[in-house]
């Protein structure tokens, strides 16, 4: 027999969301996922849709029923992904968080599979189950699957519980499922907003997507009845204070301007929206075949292997990776590592520069209090300022959070704190403070540009919403996601022949491509251009992670130089490329963003765990040796593209 996808045992349960069991905990200001064993304040038990699945047959089985005879009354808890030793056991990755309680304890379970197209639902005995050390996957032996020939067609199977054995909730944790369909309400007034379609984790916390109402007047929705506007609503105390179970209803205190976000600005028809929808997908489309085809030409045909597998959201996610691929870039990392050069080292271009092109500053300078500066030094400082103050500066800040810990001035919190909130300080204080990035009065004249993980975009956008952008211009604040290159294997049959690596069947293992990564960004948003319709003349790129942020000084010197670039460093921090502070004529930036296959890539050996197919079966790599190349390339190789006369230096000593 096959295996099938969600499982019930009444063809006249009300359909609900199929779902994957997962936990998410909203700690405040800043949600983070932990497990149910350490819990929170607010949590949220995720479900996510599955719709397919390979082909699989079980000889085991008790009960076999058709999925639309089940609906709803079960969730998946894992799937079967290898076969493990001789004896019929089988390698699962736990979708749950809840593994000791779904694979060691003994009992019935359901398998997931299709059967003609038609997904379907069996029972099978669960016999034993163990944790695979260093694998996070268990090693699970079922009734009757004694060889390796039965375990091999289990392989691809979904593991099903029955929903009514979910773990009874406690007070401030709620189900996926439980929220979707609730009403929405406005705290203040009892005004009927719109209804919550669905729930999503966006990495840093979790988003209610909502249904407006059309007007005031119109109804609730319905099952089927027409949409409205939809817009994302953050799942966090401080906004949604109340969620009724029992009357299926929630009160929000959303920010200024939260529900305006992301609604439609015209009023097109549901025909017009569904063509217009069509030919976004065709778009896609045309672009995912391309993307492909460029991996194809690399010889990297191996990343398709997941779109045979899986869940739709999971090849979707696979798609959308893929189209995502910085090929170009990638292209010009390999070629790197396959022709060596001569690493460029910062601090020897520092020593090179000119004498007239260097400014030596005290670290007393940049202090808040009072301090006796040179008339040079003062009108240097006022020319930076001028620049700042009539918007020819655009700066660009980066945010790497595990750069943002321990390496800022700023003192750690008292008491106990995770990564997060440690991080939320860091960022609410650097851009609180008008001494390190720019003054109060000065900010809504500054485009600001953030460049952060993926993870914590939504999280930032809030953080942002939440204190008002911080006195910038919300028409002048862009959030873009750091630039991430692949991780290729070491090859051991030819030597310049490098594998992309999977994390899973479904995404790519990648790492961030370094402060160089900033170019490139703003190359392929064509922010350089806007800026400069805009007026800028100047960009400031920094990372957050330093005590001096405040460009004036090193604004002001490049100007009264007229140099095309700008650095400064700090001699006791040892010339640290993860914190940098440099500025590039708007002109020179332009330059830079034409030509990004100048970069100089280093490739940094390391081990790396992935997964990849053999003999069509998935299989965990843990290597016991460096594997893998990262590729890295620092903002300051940039340099590298401008003479030496045409660069400056603030050199900030003790």
């Amino acid at each position: 027999m096959q295996r099938s996808s969600a499982l019930s045992c009444s063809s006249n349960t009300i359909s609900a969301l199929l779902s994957i069991q997962k936990l998410i905990t909203l700690p405040f200001p800043n949600p983070r996922i932990v497990f149910l064993e350490n819990p929170s304040t607010f949590k949220i038990f995720h479900f996510h849709q599955n719709n397919t699945t390979p082909l699989l047959h079980c000889t085991a089985t008790e009960e076999i029923l058709e999925a639309n005879e089940t609906e709803g009354l079960f969730v998946e808890t894992g799937y079967i992904y290898s076969v493990h030793g001789l004896q019929g056991e089988v390698r699962v990755k736990a979708t749950t968080d809840f593994p000791e309680l779904r694979f060691s304890k003994p009992g019935r379970r359901w398998l997931r599979q299709q059967v003609s197209g038609r997904d379907m639902v069996q029972e099978i005995e669960l016999i034993e189950g163990r944790g695979h050390p260093g694998q996070k996957s268990w090693i699970l032996k079922f009734h009757e699957i004694d060889t390796i020939e039965q375990a091999q067609k289990l392989v691809g199977s979904a593991l099903l519980v029955k929903d009514e054995d979910r773990p009874v909730l406690e007070e401030s944790e709620f189900y996926t499922a439980d929220l979707v369909g609730m009403r929405v309400f406005l705290k203040k007034t009892r005004e009927l907003v719109g209804t919550v379609i669905n729930v999503f984790n966006s990495g840093a916390s979790d988003l209610l997507h909502v249904e407006l109402l059309p007007d005031r007047n119109a109804k609730p929705r319905l099952e089927g009845g027409a949409s409205g506007p939809l817009v994302w609503v953050p799942f966090v105390e401080a906004i949604v204070p109340n969620v009724d179970l029992s009357k299926r209803e929630m009160l929000i205190t959303p920010p200024k301007g939260l529900l305006e976000l992301n609604v439609r600005a015209d009023e097109r028809s549901k025909k017009e929206r569904r063509q217009l929808e069509w030919k976004e997908r065709k778009k896609f489309q045309k672009r995912l075949i391309a993307a492909k085809k460029i991996l194809h030409e690399m010889e990297q045909d191996h990343i398709f292997h997941g779109f045979r597998y899986g869940e739709k959201n999971q090849r979707s996610f696979l798609a959308n990776q893929i189209v995502d691929v910085n090929s170009v870039l990638l292209k010009h990392a390999l070629q790197s590592k396959k022709i060596p050069y001569k690493r460029w080292s910062f601090p020897d271009f520092v020593n090179a520069l000119q004498e007239n092109n260097t400014l030596k500053l005290s670290k007393e300078f940049f202090s808040k209090e009072n301090v006796e500066h040179s008339s040079i030094d003062s009108k240097i400082q006022e020319q930076g300022h001028c620049l700042i103050s009539s918007g020819k500066v655009a700066i660009v800040l980066a945010l790497a959070e595990s750069k943002l810990l321990g390496t800022s001035s700023i003192p750690e919190p008292d008491g106990p704190h995770n990564n997060e909130e440690i991080a939320y300080l860091h960022v609410k204080a650097l851009l609180d403070d008008s001494h390190r990035l720019l003054k109060m009065e000065d900010r809504p004249s500054v485009p600001l540009i953030l460049v952060c993980p993926a993870e914590s975009i939504e999280y930032l956008k809030q953080l942002f919403m939440d204190h008002d952008y911080f006195s910038f211009d919300s028409e002048k604040v862009w959030f873009l996601e750091e630039e991430k290159l692949p991780v290729v294997g070491t090859s051991q049959e030819e030597e310049n022949k490098h594998k992309i690596l999977m994390k899973s069947p479904w995404e790519m293992l990648q790492r961030p491509a370094g402060s160089a990564g900033i170019v490139t960004l703003l190359s392929s948003q064509n922010l350089v251009d806007h800026l400069h319709v805009m007026g800028v003349e100047y960009i400031q790129v920094c990372s957050g992670n330093q005590e001096f942020v405040n460009g004036e000084m090193l604004l002001g010197f490049a100007k009264s130089r007229e140099a095309n670039a700008g650095i400064q460093v700090f001699r006791d921090a040892g010339y640290l490329e993860e914190q940098f502070n440099v500025v590039f004529s708007i002109d020179f930036a332009k330059k830079l963003t034409k030509k990004t296959d100048k970069l100089q890539f280093e490739a940094i050996l390391k081990s790396n765990q992935h997964v990849e197919m053999v003999e069509k079966e998935w299989v965990d790599v843990v290597p016991s040796s460096p594997n893998s190349y990262e590729f890295h390339s620092s903002i300051y190789s940039c340099l590298n593209a401008c003479p030496p006369s045409k660069v400056c230096l603030v050199d900030i000593i003790a």
